[in-house]
């Protein structure tokens, strides 16, 4: 029989006495009520949005059993003649909300990099406020601001797009000839293109700080060193803020495209509601969601308010997705944000 023969460590440590050790955490009452308060906090919320799904479909079912597929693809909208469908309202709806973000996106970037990066410690704490502020000042208060003072400043900005690139389908007006000196700007007003230019004001904020707090976050040790290495400014944010914050870019995009989505009064109040899918976005009439529940919930007979509850069910599922996408996207960055090496 051989013996086994132990062979001793560092430090004259056996291999068993190098086996892990179990760590035992006394956990203490205050733990165990964070604990359960947050459990119960977090279940709460899911439990709040599920049942405002659940009441959307049960208050919608009749609606959707009564139009079935054609609810996706009609254009028209009259419940109370069985033709009705969100066809038209949804087309809509994502062309503001992408009109929105094609313009908030870029202001929102350059606002985050300008408190991250540029301003001076004395304002930074008060640029901060001011963009924070921003985002609670009410959708009407912009609605108006829309209607009184945008809508006859962008007409002349509106022409001039549609005289140049008309060519391009998006920016083409029917009705507007360019070279006929008469022609009224009134086929401009309440168009797309205004509408989003609104909700893209309402959406910049909460968009712009979080692609601040990401920034924020970029590791300051790669930041000394591309700027030891000789980068500039704008090469150390190119080379290490950008790429570190791309998750952080994506995700407040996602989350400004599903306020813009959902945004209510202020598109309620620019635009002229039509119940065709129009694409042409510098032309008067459009639609969304949002607006067509708020210009028909009032005077609309019970079933129409099923159709409505069907739309409403439309439009909180779609941001619902996006917004746990963003989510999804802003947690990924702040775990595991690297630059690009």
């Amino acid at each position: 029989m051989i013996d086994r023969e132990v062979t001793p460590s560092f430090f004259g440590v056996s291999d068993d006495e190098q086996s892990p050790r179990s760590l035992h955490h006394a956990k203490e009452f205050v733990d165990l009520a964070f604990r359960r308060v947050t459990t119960a906090a977090g279940s709460i919320v899911l439990g709040i949005m599920l049942l405002v799904g659940l009441f959307l479909l049960y208050q919608g079912y009749n609606a959707l059993e009564v139009a079935g597929g054609n609810f996706f693809t009609e254009v028209k909208w009259d419940p109370n003649s069985g033709e009705f469908g969100i066809a038209a309202v949804l087309t809509g709806t994502i062309l503001v909300a992408l009109t929105a973000i094609f313009f908030a996106v870029p202001l929102a970037l350059g606002t985050a990099l300008y408190i991250s990066e540029y301003a001076p410690a004395q304002i930074k704490r008060g640029l901060v406020t001011l963009v924070d502020l921003m985002a609670a000042v009410p959708s009407v208060v912009f609605g108006l601001w829309g209607v009184f003072f945008l809508t006859p400043a962008i007409l002349p900005v509106s022409e001039w797009i549609s005289t140049y690139f008309g060519w391009i389908p998006i920016f083409a007006v029917e009705g507007f000839d360019p070279s006929d000196p008469l022609a009224t700007p009134t086929v401009f007003t309440a168009s797309t293109f205004i509408a989003g230019i609104v909700v893209a004001l309402m959406v910049a904020p909460i968009t712009s700080s979080i692609m601040r707090e990401v920034f924020s976050q970029a590791p300051l040790g790669e930041r000394e060193g591309a700027l030891a290495l000789g980068a500039t400014r704008w090469g150390m944010i190119r080379s290490v803020v950008l790429p570190f914050g791309r998750g952080g870019m994506i995700g407040g995009t996602m989350l400004g495209l599903g306020r813009a989505l959902g945004e209510t009064i202020a598109v309620f109040l620019i635009i002229s509601p039509v119940f065709v899918i129009q694409t042409r976005i510098l032309e008067k009439g459009s639609n969304s969601i949002s607006a067509l529940i708020a210009l028909r919930y009032s005077e609309a007979s019970a079933f129409e308010i099923s159709a409505l509850m069907a739309a409403g069910l439309a439009l909180f599922l779609m941001t619902l997705v996006i917004n746990f996408a963003a989510s999804s996207i802003i947690a990924r960055s702040r775990s595991g944000g690297v630059s690009d090496g």
